[in-house]
């Protein structure tokens, strides 16, 4: 075995990651977890923390 049959089976396992990957993005079971994700940003900002991070310098 040389190098050349090394690379080929690298790219041929690259490759079958990527089918398989795009499989699973674009299959109806992940479909559910995909658009609760979606809506994110949508949702309440109640727990959020301050935009600055900064604390106020008043109080001392």
């Amino acid at each position: 075995m040389d190098i050349n049959d090394l690379r080929s089976i690298v790219t041929v396992l690259g490759f079958t990651c990527f089918i398989g990957i795009c499989l699973w993005a674009y299959s109806s079971r992940a479909k559910a977890g995909f658009d609760e994700a979606a809506q994110l940003p949508f949702g309440d900002d109640d727990g959020l923390a301050p935009v600055s991070g900064r604390q106020s310098r008043e109080g001392k």
